[in-house]
């Protein structure tokens, strides 16, 4: 007796250390990839863990608490590539903090608040190639000690407190640099003095971002022979006329690509006229985007005069009437609109333009004919257009086409064959609704085209010819369309060198064995969401170059081991998840060659039975072959041995708890109950124990005794003996609070299983289940019993709503008035005063 007595005695006290040890040691970081990579996101790390790998590439420090970085912080791991420590409350810096770290090529400080930061801070990052300091409390570049990170290309220094725009004398020894951010700072004024750095030695590929600063004044000829790859200049403005004076200020830059506007949620400039722009006939440029002008001309084809000889226009979030009046000699290349509000669509005679996109622009129906013959390039996505007849070199005035994409648009009527348009390599329909693509070979001219997409496109295939001329065709999408008879025919005849073939929620039942006869060169297929009910493989044996095969979301139960040999040899990938199988004895083979197949298998841990009933929702992998060789008499003498076994490793192991369970049941068993319910839920939902069920139960009407161990245990007892004689034997019933944090709760788990031992001993259906949040079934299964009780059982699930509290608080006091005593007077009262509670609640 003692020794038993001793070892429940030392389980209980080992159960308690774990439950006070501390965050960074019960919750380890998560291995994304081994000895590779690791996150140790948001685990209240007060110091860096000690216990990953020194082979770590990848580190995710973010949002802990390592307020101060000492020299030699991270020596530990010299193969560090990536480190992000945004987040982390790190007010110092000391000198050498990242010293050994040879190989760091990316650093994130986002979201600290640095006070100081050492010289040498940065000391050792011989490799470093980009580095964000957004929200540091940085007031200056100039005390920002970087000057020797020679590698450096990318410096973020977004949203901080700098208002100078001088760059310090050390950016001539960043020879790399390509990306400096300065937006969102406090920058006002800009001076022919601050980029002294770069006249003397021009960073030729530098794109700066200077958005959301509150700039007034820009210093005439400062940016004179100055040269960028990109400047940014959004949202930077109070007027246009600080605007003008600005882009005045710009007079001799020379750059590739500039970029102005604001953002969708920062617009300032109330109103917008064509002079604003007038002072970009002072710069060299190549590419021009402007964006989000809420006021912006209509019509005014004067307002790109400074643009004439640009290759590149990107017009977005502006409201432009149309574009008709543009000069056929301009030398655009390049023209870009999205979400301009056209009233019609632009029929533009632009003799140089090579590339069109024609985004989300919402105000016109119809599409209409254009002539732009060196046309190679046309997106019209997202526009709801709807195309009367497709297509031919006539619709777009140009042969020269090779791209073309009408996706998410309206209805398009196809009554021609892509005459003229015989240079066609892309071609998008997806998500449009084409009408008589079923009529004819609709793509015979096509022998060019590398990929078609017609997927969601309503189109029901009937005629098997669809598809000829398609002799180029690599990548085929159909998805979301069906098929005659819900039967997959031989319709990819012509197409031998396709290599990627989506046939995903089709609704196909069954598969021509020819269907794939003259694919040899196909090596990714897709029939996920379909409703094929058998693994049939022979279609698949021609597949000679098949790596990646997906059957997933089917109906598939098995597949017979002769068919199983007809897969491809090259087949590197099968997913066979979501699925039907059946986990029988009929289907043995099949079940032990998923059992042999992992490697080819993807997620074959989260392939699921269905059928029998007692093996449904369980891993397919669980299944075990011996039972199927075993009679009645073997089975029935294993499951007995292992029921006595297991009992008795359950009475050894819990024999303490469950002798004071059965003395209690003695001594408290015929007494009346001093409380209505004891309350077992995780510390991490104390917040809603009390401000809810305390406050509705012990305040309502009647009013209901809860026994809750932060108030009601007995000081100096021990925490399983106050569980057993304060909880269950003095509570009529038991309210188990079902969350995330219960569950993982080794001390909620505890008081669950001796919850179902006193309900055992007790005689009574006394547990009430209540669930406060959607939990995910994988982390359910963690806990079998649990997950079967809550299938089985009743139970009540908390909804934050006027009527799910109302429907809530009825049920659930409804359920602890059963078996609660009762005094005859008052009853009638008592009833109302419970609706008019309920009511309120």
């Amino acid at each position: 007796m003692m020794p038993r007595t001793r070892l429940a005695a030392a389980l209980i006290l080992a159960m308690a250390f774990l439950f006070c040890l501390r965050s960074e040691s019960w919750d380890p970081c998560v291995q994304v990839v081994p000895n590779i990579s690791y996150q140790c996101m948001e685990l209240n790390l007060y110091k860096i863990p000690d216990n990953i790998p020194t082979s770590t590439k990848i580190l995710d420090l973010s949002f802990n608490h390592l307020n101060h970085l000492n020299s030699h912080s991270f020596s530990s791991f010299p193969e560090l590539q990536m480190l992000d420590l945004s987040r982390c409350e790190i007010q110092m810096i000391e000198d050498d903090a990242y010293q050994g770290l040879n190989h760091l090529s990316t650093l994130i400080l986002t979201g600290n608040p640095i006070e100081s930061l050492a010289p040498g801070a940065f000391s050792g990052l011989s490799s470093l190639q980009k580095l964000v300091a957004v929200e540091t409390n940085l007031a200056s570049l100039e005390d920002f000690p970087i000057g020797h990170l020679k590698t450096l290309k990318e410096l973020n220094v977004a949203h901080n407190l700098i208002h100078s725009f001088k760059f310090p004398e050390y950016f001539s020894n960043l020879p790399n640099l390509e990306h400096l951010d300065l937006s969102n700072n406090k920058i006002q004024n800009i001076y022919h003095e601050d980029l002294k750095v770069l006249r003397q030695m021009p960073l030729l590929n530098l794109s700066l971002d200077l958005s959301l600063n509150p700039l007034d004044f820009i210093e005439p000829g400062t940016f004179k022979e100055i040269k960028l790859n990109e400047l940014t200049l959004r949202s930077n403005f109070n007027s246009t006329h600080v605007m003008k004076i600005c882009i005045q200020g710009l007079a001799g830059l020379k750059i590739n690509r500039l970029v102005l506007g604001e953002f969708k949620n920062e617009r300032i400039v109330k109103s917008f006229d064509r002079s604003v722009l007038e002072g970009l006939c002072n710069l060299t440029f190549e590419q021009f985007r402007i964006a989000h002008f809420s006021e912006f001309p209509r019509s005014d084809t004067g307002l790109f005069n400074c643009l004439v000889n640009v290759s590149a226009i990107s017009l977005l979030s502006l409201n432009v009437d149309s574009l008709e009046a543009l000069p056929k000699d301009y030398r655009w290349q390049h023209l870009e609109l999205t979400k301009c509000n056209f009233k019609q669509f632009p029929t533009l005679k632009l003799n140089s333009l090579k590339k069109f996109v024609f985004i989300g622009n919402k105000g016109m129906s119809t599409f209409t004919e254009f002539e732009l013959p060196n046309l190679q390039f046309l997106d019209l996505k997202r526009n709801h257009l709807s195309f009367k007849g497709c297509c031919s070199h006539t619709n777009f005035g140009t042969t020269k086409l090779k791209h073309l994409d009408l996706s998410f648009n309206d209805v398009i009527t196809m009554n021609s064959n892509f005459l003229g348009l015989e240079q066609l390599e892309h071609l998008d329909f997806q998500h449009s609704n084409l009408k008589q693509a079923n009529d004819f070979s609709v793509f015979l001219s096509l022998r060019n085209l590398r990929y078609l997409d017609i997927s969601y496109t309503n189109t029901r295939v009937v005629f098997h010819g669809i598809f000829v001329g398609l002799v180029s065709l690599q990548t085929l999408k159909m998805a979301g369309n069906s098929f005659q008879n819900n039967l997959l025919p031989d319709i990819f005849t012509e197409l031998t060198n396709l290599t990627i073939l989506d046939l995903s929620k089709c609704q196909l039942e069954r598969v021509s064995q020819m269907a794939f006869h003259s694919l040899p060169k196909l090596q990714v297929l897709n029939m996920s969401h379909n409703k094929l009910l058998s693994l049939d493989t022979l279609p698949y044996k021609p597949l000679h170059s098949l790596q990646i095969l997906d059957c997933s979301f089917n109906r598939i139960m098995e597949s017979k081991e002769q068919e199983l040999q007809h897969l491809p040899r090259s087949l590197a990938l099968l997913n066979l998840t979501q699925n039907d199988f059946a986990c029988v004895c009929e289907h043995q083979s099949f079940l032990q060659w998923v059992k042999d197949q992992r490697q080819l298998l993807v997620g074959a841990e989260q392939m699921m039975c269905t059928q029998p009933l007692d093996m449904q929702d369980m891993p397919v992998l669980s299944f075990r072959n011996a039972t199927c060789q075993m009679n009645k008499t073997i089975i029935s003498v294993s499951v007995l041995t292992i029921l006595l076994v297991s009992a008795a490793g359950a009475l050894v192991y819990k024999f303490y708890f469950h002798l004071m369970l059965l003395a209690g049941c003695k001594k408290y068993g015929r007494g009346e109950s001093t409380y209505d319910a004891f309350v077992i839920y995780s510390s991490q939902d104390e917040d809603w124990v009390r401000n809810e069920l305390v406050k509705n139960l012990e305040e309502g009407v009647p009013p209901f005794q809860l026994c809750l161990h932060y108030r009601d245990f007995i000081p100096g007892v021990a925490i399983a003996a106050n569980i057993i004689q304060e909880g269950f034997h003095k509570s009529r019933k038991v309210i188990v609070v079902v969350s995330q944090h219960f569950i993982q709760s080794r001390w909620c788990i505890f008081e669950y299983e001796i919850a179902q031992t006193w309900q055992f001993l007790s005689s009574r259906a006394g547990i009430i289940f209540i669930v406060l949040q959607k939990l995910e079934k994988s982390l359910l299964r963690q806990q079998v019993e649990l997950y079967r009780l809550l299938n089985r059982n009743t139970y009540l699930e908390w909804e934050d709503s006027v009527l799910g509290r109302h429907i809530f608080w009825r049920r659930l006091r409804k359920a602890l008035l059963d078996g609660k005593p009762w005094r005859p007077e008052g009853t009638a009262d008592a009833d109302s005063r419970q609706q008019e509670a309920t009511t309120s609640t």
